[in-house]
């Protein structure tokens, strides 16, 4: 996939429906379930042994940068908008895009010792924020920050629509480090908080997809 070049600020690339993404169709990326077996305690593989993990089967990604801001908008079907965490049983919809913070970082795992893995997490009872979250293996996820990463999600005749975004260079230890004209690779997941699904039982891409970040055309800031 390409993230393609938009002369955009900010404020209009979160918006979904905005001009950079109506020029693009984006790609559709198959989900899987994350495997039971790969649950980090054992509490939760007994919990969800005999249930069905990842509701969402597919979402649509297109990726926009405007030289200094990498933007992803995901969209997918989702018949209940689940936008609160009411108790210990009731879930929000979320939705995320990993990219690897070191080379041979894996995806499937979480990263592992001395590779992290970067995840930009949007959850729907926070619409309009996000979290900077870095992990080098299962169950070691933690929270870089809260500000980095921007985003926001509309729920409209059941279907979400969310744009999650970060600037691209950002020196922080355990973030993915990106540039115009480079190639990485990127991954999603997709929580539906109508089947209790958090943490790390969720639908996500399986491997990491590839990514080519087109270059910056001179004078091409937003």
């Amino acid at each position: 996939m390409r993230a393609v070049y938009a002369r955009a600020e900010l404020e209009s690339l979160l918006d979904p429906e905005s001009g950079p993404w109506r020029t693009q169709a984006g790609e559709s990326v198959p989900l899987i379930a994350t495997p039971v077996g790969l649950q980090p305690t054992e509490a939760i593989r007994v919990a969800w042994m005999s249930k069905p993990i990842g509701a969402i089967s597919s979402v649509r990604v297109a990726a926009v940068h405007n030289g200094d801001v990498l933007a992803f908008r995901l969209e997918w079907e989702d018949p209940d908008e689940d936008s609160e965490l009411l108790d210990n049983d009731s879930f929000p919809d979320g939705a995320a895009v990993a990219l690897p913070a070191a080379e041979g970082a894996p995806l499937v795992l979480m990263g592992a010792a001395g590779l992290p893995v970067n995840a930009w997490y949007w959850r729907a009872d926070a619409a309009d924020s996000a979290r900077h979250v870095t992990a080098e293996g299962l169950g070691t996820s933690r929270t870089l920050d809260v500000d980095l990463v921007k985003a926001h999600g509309v729920w409209n005749e059941g279907r979400w629509r969310v744009v999650i975004a970060r600037a691209m260079d950002v020196g922080v230890p355990g973030a993915a480090q990106i540039s115009p004209g480079s190639d990485t690779g990127f991954g999603v997941a997709v929580w539906e908080g109508s089947h209790k699904e958090r943490a790390g039982v969720k639908a996500f891409s399986g491997d990491w997809k590839p990514l080519t970040i087109d270059p910056t055309p001179a004078g091409g800031k937003a």
